[in-house]
């Protein structure tokens, strides 16, 4: 006669947990979605900020990562020189410029004056 012990031990294929790489599937799964959703926009904001901090020029007008706004008035390899008022100039890290402001094609809209 067999045991109760020894049958409720020898657990069968039926009732048995999951095995090897079945156990992995839902780990997988979630790092797809961490990637897609987390990872993967952030890599390409970053890339976004490396070629528009690159491709600085004098003139552009620009906002620093602390919100001053100024206009660049010479640029170096590692920093940046900004006018943020009449003969105010700071010299500022590259990495810090966080908005590059492009002017609008028309930066002067022309007022009419209408008599009525």
């Amino acid at each position: 006669m067999i045991s109760i012990a020894f049958a409720m031990g020898q657990g069968g294929a039926a009732g048995g947990q999951p095995g090897g790489f079945t156990a992995f599937i839902p780990l997988i799964i979630m790092f797809a979605i961490f990637y897609f959703l987390l990872i993967r926009p952030q890599q390409k904001k970053s890339k976004a900020h490396r070629e528009m901090i690159s491709t600085l020029k004098k003139g552009d007008r620009v906002v620093t990562s602390g919100g001053i706004h100024g206009r660049i008035t010479s640029t170096d390899e590692t920093s940046v020189t900004v006018e943020i008022a009449d003969r105010v100039r700071i010299k500022i890290d590259r990495g810090n410029i966080a908005v590059l402001n492009q002017p609008s094609p028309q930066s002067q809209p022309s007022v009419e004056n209408k008599a009525d």
